[in-house]
């Protein structure tokens, strides 16, 4: 089992500091939400983590790996997947093409072995009958489905999903749910950050609530609904799951 750990992160810009001493960890098929309030430093966190902004302090490992000063590709090929909250596919090739470009980094696989892979996510996540699609033709929910399997083509061990209920439909949410107990089935950690509070807090094991910069709780849904603070300054006295 692998675990994804941020350590102590904190992040300035100028003399605002919007990030102080975050710490937060992921096991291999764990779900874990990261939330809080609008510019309350959850975003950077996030971004920190999967490397697209540098951290000014603490660190993240993938158990004893330090990724800390990997640039994002470096992290993935450590094993840290991320699927974008807008839209990631080329619009201009095919569903299966989309795929392959993403395989087509995996010097491991020879020709025949990418030619596998990319039939398994293709089944794996019911793509298959639209492999011949544009990008640019496909519905939300498709295009999802799509930006995930190309996500686990790189092989990750963690994937970080960026508002991945963002934009799409009540029966795409309930179909997304089901791609992310998917891939804690196959023992990929998962961290989610989505402003959709009720959709992310149903699917996590654990959830890490920020506030101005810092953490103010962690646990499962049903600590986080009793907490005062949380209530306070994030979800209010009338929420419900």
């Amino acid at each position: 089992m692998a675990t994804l750990k941020a350590q102590h992160l904190a992040k300035s810009y100028k003399s605002r500091q919007v990030v102080r001493d975050v710490s937060l960890s992921i096991d291999s098929g764990q779900i874990v939400g990261l939330l809080g309030p609008n510019g309350a430093g959850k975003t950077t966190c996030f971004y920190m983590i999967v490397g697209l902004v540098q951290a000014d302090q603490g660190r993240v490992l993938i158990d004893d790996l330090d990724v800390s000063h990997q640039p994002m590709h470096g992290r993935a090929q450590a094993g840290i997947g991320y699927l974008p909250q807008e839209a990631s596919i080329f619009r201009k090739l095919s569903v299966a093409d989309n795929i392959m470009a993403i395989l087509e980094t995996r010097k491991e696989l020879d020709k025949a072995g990418r030619r596998k892979e990319l039939e398994s996510l293709l089944q794996e996540f019911h793509i298959n009958h639209i492999r011949d699609n544009l990008g640019m033709s496909l519905s939300g929910g498709e295009r999802r489905r799509v930006e995930i399997a190309r996500a686990l083509a790189t092989a990750p061990k963690f994937i970080l999903l960026d508002e991945p209920f963002a934009g799409v439909d009540p029966i795409s949410v309930g179909d997304i749910k089901q791609i992310i107990h998917h891939l804690k089935a196959k023992g990929i950690g998962v961290l989610i950050t989505d402003h959709n509070v009720r959709e992310t807090l149903d699917i996590c094991e654990t959830a890490y609530i920020v506030n101005d910069g810092q953490l103010i709780a962690e646990g499962d849904a049903e600590t986080i609904l009793a907490n005062d603070l949380v209530k306070e300054v994030y979800l209010g006295h009338e929420f419900r799951l």
